[in-house]
């Protein structure tokens, strides 16, 4: 990928950014050679991963070298945008929101610096993914688990600052993050919560603060780079017990929500609750020629078929309960009494005690995998996906009303109908996987007007997306409109405070400083 400048920024200043980067971090660790910038880039990119294109990265090692690269950034006047490891499949991957900003890996900061057994939090650096975590409690033999996304190949900080799930009752990892470690724009540390005071014995165990709490802050946002943050463990339990269920129909769905909205509001289920279509079991099974070789989406006949062919339902709902074996049991049978006169099918029970081996697939336990990544295959060619995640309240009317609409939106674009809920409680996640080849530019075009227009239909009924794909942030931003987009104005009125040159992440989630302000897409993207 050729070189692209930042906007405003000269060849002779960011040369010059580039020679004091490198006294900081040493030569080998800033990277701004063509194959660099290709490394860099969105590799899931709807299109050309050259509309959003890194003019270099540079990679601190320290909390001291964040805050140096931060300092010359301002100097030069050059963006930085900060990755941790830039594993974000659908949404961007490492690139960044505004062409020719230079990328921070974080990657290098990945220190492990406390796992406590008895209070259950950890303490580690925006580099530690799941994997090492997972492999140090086990090396250790901690008794804690942890709560993995899909795809786990990433960032655990990252994933809690970008509000990503896991499927444990610890599964919303943004509510397990307590207290963090902050480089602000113009290269101030701060500490958060009880953080804030030197040598607190509490840092990471009291979730608020004396006086405003600021963690929150932090995450989806170009406002500081977090550079340490405790997050809370779930204490691994004595038993556990898993009860599977097949679901028909697709129309099922809503039914299936009003009866686990309650369970899992009144505490009878606590943890998040995957609910995935059937196709979300198919990509497990093979490329999607092996099922249907013909253009556009698989037609609803054969649907029926691979379902019978396959023995699946259209959802299939899942559910595990954890600790004590009595009370796992009777919460179970609650649970299941709650269904009587639902099911056509079973429930099928699986058992696991501590001491006996843990399935290396099942996220439900803690365990990361990088099985989602299957389904880039599904497609074939250079396959990729997009996630249109709207939140809808946990009720069958809203459930069904999005179901249907996007349903529809994405039928009248041809494109197979992979849909997935994710519930929570009070509200869910609706997670539409949009899969796509990227060297099939008529299927990327379609994608692309596909995106644009779930996302104005959603907003016209009331929902919003809860993250999304770099190049749509404005887009989605553009949707949270009350009183004249003022959370947006907010937003904009502390960035400029704090970071007066606009060098940190310009674009994030819709977010511009004033000094790039004009770079801003306001329209839905073609």
């Amino acid at each position: 990928m050729k070189l692209t400048l930042p906007p405003g920024v000269s060849p002779a200043n960011f040369d010059a950014a580039l020679k004091k980067f490198e006294a900081v971090v040493g030569k080998e660790w800033v990277l701004a050679t063509d194959q660099d910038r290709d490394v860099y880039s969105d590799i899931y990119a709807p299109g050309s991963e050259e509309e959003w294109p890194p003019s270099a990265a540079v990679a601190p090692a320290s909390t001291e070298e964040i805050q140096a690269i931060v300092k010359i950034a301002n100097e030069n006047k050059t963006p930085l945008w900060p990755v941790s490891r830039g594993k974000n499949l659908g949404y961007g991957t490492a690139a960044p929101r505004m062409p020719g900003t230079v990328v921070m890996d974080l990657g290098r900061m990945n220190k492990i610096h406390e796992v406590d057994p008895e209070l259950a939090y950890c303490v580690i650096e925006p580099g530690v993914g799941f994997f090492e975590l997972y492999e140090h409690i086990q090396r250790h033999n901690i008794p804690l688990w942890l709560s993995v996304p899909g795809n786990a190949w990433g960032s655990v900080i990252g994933n809690a600052l970008d509000h990503g799930i896991g499927y444990t009752p610890y599964g919303t990892n943004a509510r397990n993050i307590c207290g963090m470690e902050v480089v602000l724009p113009d290269g101030d540390l701060v500490r958060t919560g009880m953080g804030a005071m030197e040598n607190n014995k509490a840092s990471h165990l009291f979730p608020f603060s004396y006086g405003p709490s600021w963690d929150q802050m932090f995450s989806q946002s170009n406002l500081g780079i977090v550079s340490k943050m405790g997050l809370w463990l779930m204490p691994a339990p004595e038993t556990s017990l898993q009860i599977t269920v097949d679901i028909p129909k697709e129309e099922d769905i809503s039914w299936v929500i009003d009866t686990l909205a309650p369970l899992k509001i009144n505490g009878l289920i606590d943890q998040s609750i995957f609910i995935p279509s059937w196709l979300g079991k198919m990509v497990l099974l093979g490329r999607r020629e092996d099922f249907w070789d013909k253009p556009g989406a698989i037609p609803e006949w054969r649907v029926q078929e691979l379902l019978k062919e396959h023995n699946l339902g259209y959802w299939q709902v899942s559910l595990r309960f954890y600790g004590d074996r009595d009370v796992v049991q009777a919460r179970a049978n609650a649970v299941k009494k709650a269904f009587d006169g639902k099911l056509t099918n079973p429930w099928v029970d699986e058992w696991w005690e501590q001491g006996q081996p843990v399935n290396a697939m099942d996220i439900t336990m803690g365990v990361p995998s990088a099985v989602a990544l299957q389904m880039g295959d599904w497609v074939g060619g250079r396959g990729a996906h997009m996630g249109f995640s709207p939140v809808v309240p946990a009720h069958s009317k809203h459930v069904m009303h999005q179901l249907k609409r996007s349903r529809k939106i994405i039928a009248e674009h041809d494109v197979d109908f992979y849909a997935s809920f994710t519930l929570h409680g009070r509200f869910a996640n609706n997670v539409n996987m949009l899969m796509y080849d990227r060297d099939d530019e008529a299927q990327v075009k379609n994608i692309r007007s596909l995106f644009n227009a779930l996302i104005k239909d959603a907003r016209e009924s009331g929902y919003g997306e809860y993250r999304t794909h770099l190049g749509w942030m404005d887009a989605v931003a553009d949707t949270f409109d009350f009183n004249n987009h003022a959370q947006r104005r907010l937003t904009e009125k502390v960035k400029d405070a704090l970071d007066p040159n606009g060098i940190l992440a310009p674009g994030k989630q819709g977010i511009w400083p004033s000094a790039y302000r004009g770079q801003a897409d306001k329209e839905f993207r073609s």
